[in-house]
């Protein structure tokens, strides 16, 4: 699609339609997850990076917003199948409430990168991808620094967030530095799967699915 453009009801439409797909996606790769402790290794991110590669900004935007929407009303959508505004008021409701920055980010940096390279997302190459990757990973900060510090913010009052905290950073031999340890365990940890697996999972899905919607004759990117 085409941002300097005036983008046609129908296009609306599909936008509205694929931003609700999308929700709903990242609400089931929520579950895909497993729990080291109260912060769950998830594959939200796969939702994440999709919404912004497929979509225009407000609409990523709003896809992301649409599935904290569905949280509140307590759609069980959240990591554990859980909903409620107690999730996101929770110690880790600080990650769930950068989403929606960083859809909005991915898509405007990677729109400006096919346009700088003239090129669309259903043709990107291996080198295209891996900047796009790194693109990625830094689209999703809002998501790390958000969900540190409201992690941080609990933990520092609560022993057992703090205790739990502690263990982790201590497989890699970090103790002492309260914030220090806090970082790692609720950051550093889950950096190398949300960029070399959610992120690639995401652009690869990306990439195929703009090839069929272009046959189609719905273009991306």
């Amino acid at each position: 699609m085409d941002g300097n453009r005036t983008v046609s009801l129908g296009e609306k439409i599909y936008y509205l339609v694929v931003s609700v797909v999308l929700a709903v996606v990242t609400g089931v790769m929520a579950q895909a997850s497993f729990y080291l402790g109260p912060v769950p290794y998830t594959m939200q991110n796969v939702g994440i990076i999709l919404s912004g590669l497929l979509l225009p900004p407000k609409y990523a935007l709003f896809s992301q917003f649409l599935y904290i929407l569905l949280i509140v009303v307590g759609m069980p959508v959240a990591s554990g199948f859980r909903g409620g505004l107690h999730v996101l008021f929770g110690p880790t409701g600080g990650y769930i409430a950068g989403f929606p920055m960083a859809s909005f980010l991915m898509s405007m940096l990677s729109r400006f990168y096919l346009k700088r390279r003239g090129i669309r997302l259903s043709s990107i190459g291996f080198r295209d991808a891996v900047f796009l990757l790194l693109l990625s990973a830094v689209a999703v900060l809002p998501v790390y620094i958000l969900g540190f510090a409201v992690f941080t913010w609990y933990a520092l009052y609560n022993v057992n967030l703090f205790k739990w905290a502690s263990n982790i950073a201590s497989i890699v031999g970090v103790s002492g530095d309260r914030i220090l340890v806090l970082f790692i365990a609720t950051v550093a940890i889950f950096v190398p799967q949300d960029i070399f697996m959610d992120h690639v999972i995401a652009i690869l899905v990306a990439k195929t699915l703009a090839r069929y919607f272009e046959s189609r004759g719905i273009v991306f990117g």
